[in-house]
């Protein structure tokens, strides 16, 4: 097919690179969503890349995090030039903390096992803290500094990659929410909104938490079920904190401006998307655990967001056996930004009947059924 009309279902981070993606490859994009380019989840994301982190009990999410790590000096240079747009992107590394006997002998295995599959990873003992990051916690028993790692501006690659799907010919239509995809005749995907009917060759589903609010005909439910995440934003020295830091109950994206993301909360409430002040202390306490000099440092914002979690917390990526020509993006949970670029070109090569890629076996939506 060389250059099929496409419905974009979505338009958070998923939604937004799939689009820049498949317009770049010379696909007739439509992007459809209830809200604005990255006001879902995408807004409460602190854009970590940690697959080697985020992987820790679950190897196949690290064999994909790691795959699309590699993915993502390309990717963004991408969406800088198509779109025009800067966006936030840093390899700074990880520095996560160690607090028990425990955790020691686990970061130690792992940096073991990095330095076997050629990532690198060091163990760096408390008296070298002062080399690396001198204000995290004097009481940590040592940390594993991995290299590779960082973190991209959310809202800022979002934007860009819609600003740049935009430039290619690909077209935004907000406040327009999907509530049913089926087949129709001659091979073509309907998709049904509230107050319109839309078709296209092909129909990606990147709907995020409200994936599980849409009908697919002839499919069982799409497993998702939203995950409230708290996120907040604390004034600091700009170059205080040069890694992002990482510890048992939260972490720290340390940005150019001097402020410093803390997350995050994982709650599951429905479709709540409101914040908490328990949520918000919360995560003050676990800044001040790994850095104790943000202890008093001024709150800037809060952030909430509703993570789409899968029944294995891995992607729902590929084609649907319920209606031809609709292809499955969602159940990202945590990882969203992290599978970003690796998800924009697994839909567009089978938007384009490329083949299908290795990795489409375990992401299967068979594994939940009839989908």
């Amino acid at each position: 097919m060389s250059t099929p009309a496409v419905i974009v279902v979505g338009a958070g981070i998923i939604g937004c690179t799939v689009a820049h993606e498949l317009a770049a490859a010379g696909a007739r994009v439509q992007v459809i969503d209830a809200r604005r380019p990255g006001q879902g989840a995408t807004r409460a994301s602190a854009g970590i890349l940690a697959p080697y982190i985020e992987g820790h009990g679950l190897s196949a999410l690290r064999t994909f995090g790691g795959r699309s790590l590699g993915l993502f000096d390309a990717f963004i240079d991408r969406a800088r030039r198509d779109s025009g747009q800067d966006v936030i992107y840093q390899r700074n590394g990880t520095f996560e903390l160690a607090f028990s006997d425990a955790d020691v002998d686990r970061l130690s295995a792992l940096s073991a096992a990095l330095w076997k599959e050629g990532v690198e990873a060091r163990w760096v003992p408390p008296q070298a803290f002062g080399d690396h990051e001198p204000l995290v916690n004097a009481d940590a028993k040592g940390a594993l500094l991995i290299t590779p790692h960082g973190f991209v501006g959310v809202t800022s690659l979002t934007l860009a990659s819609a600003a740049a799907a935009e430039r290619l010919g690909a077209r935004f239509k907000v406040e327009t929410g999907a509530i049913r995809i089926h087949h129709i005749p001659a091979g073509r995907v309907g998709v049904d909104t509230m107050s319109s009917s839309w078709d296209a060759d092909r129909v990606v589903l990147c709907a995020g938490s409200w994936s599980s609010q849409i009908t697919v005909e002839g499919a069982d439910p799409i497993p998702v079920k939203p995950v409230r995440g708290q996120l907040i934003q604390l004034k600091t020295t700009a170059g205080a904190i040069h890694h992002v830091v990482w510890g048992p109950d939260g972490y720290l994206v340390p940005w150019p401006d001097g402020s410093v993301l803390v997350g995050s909360t994982v709650e599951d409430v429905g479709f709540d998307e409101n914040y908490t002040e328990e949520g918000v202390t919360k995560l003050r306490n676990a800044a001040a655990g790994l850095v104790p000099s943000l202890a008093d440092a001024p709150m800037m914002e809060v952030r909430t967001g509703l993570r789409p979690r899968g029944p294995d917390d891995l992607p729902i990526l590929g084609p649907s056996m319920a209606v031809p020509g609709l292809i499955y993006a969602t159940a990202h949970y945590r990882n969203g930004v992290m599978l970003a670029p690796l998800t924009a070109q697994l839909v567009t090569d089978l938007v384009f009947d490329r083949g299908a890629d290795p990795a489409l076996r375990d992401l299967s939506p068979t594994r939940h059924g009839h989908l």
